[in-house]
């Protein structure tokens, strides 16, 4: 069941039935260097990856990254969505495309919907978003999205410096949030 769609998109949680493309995408070569190495290198791997990010955060928070597919053929494409990361005190927006769906406008449709969901569904009045310095598309599709830099920080003593962005959130919404009943 989708959790939002747009004219184009669908975003729905990710399951263990997606371990194949979850595998290709986190070994994508800009996954690898803008997000990090995630340790995943088998579909068993990928179901790990899965159970112990995204399904556990559905179950602690209602959220976390979704899958997005193209509603016209549900061909997965890559996966948006909200993290809270403990070292954050605000939601956080993620996204990643594979390739081959970059450059299409698809990052950012599915990243308004992931917001929208942020302000109308969990009421938030404020996200962030954070990137590699040299994340140059991000930072641009950040800024479409109408967030500004606030900071560099690291999320832990040992981690690489990210940049921090963040957006204040209105209650208009451009794309369905889908209800928990399935109905816009």
């Amino acid at each position: 069941m989708p959790i939002a769609t747009t004219a184009r998109l669908s975003l729905r949680e990710i399951h263990g039935g997606d371990a194949p493309f979850i595998l290709t995408l986190v070994n994508d070569a800009a996954w690898l260097r803008f997000i990090g190495d995630r340790k995943v290198r088998t579909a068993s791997d990928a179901r790990r990856y899965i159970e112990t990010g995204p399904a556990k955060m559905y179950a602690q928070r209602g959220f976390g990254l979704w899958l997005v597919e193209r509603r016209d053929d549900g061909v997965p494409i890559g996966m948006c969505g909200l993290i809270k990361r403990d070292a954050l005190p605000d939601v956080d927006l993620g996204f990643a495309l594979l390739p081959a769906h970059r450059g299409n406008g698809y990052a950012s449709e599915a990243a308004q919907a992931a917001i929208d969901f942020a302000c109308e569904r969990l009421g938030l009045a404020r996200i962030v978003a954070i990137t590699s310095p040299d994340n140059a598309d991000s930072v641009r599709l950040l800024g479409r999205l109408g967030f500004r830099f606030e900071r560099v920080l690291r999320l832990a003593d040992d981690a690489s410096a990210v940049r921090l962005y963040a957006a204040e959130l209105s209650r208009r919404s451009r794309f369905a949030i889908v209800s928990e009943d399935g109905t816009p």
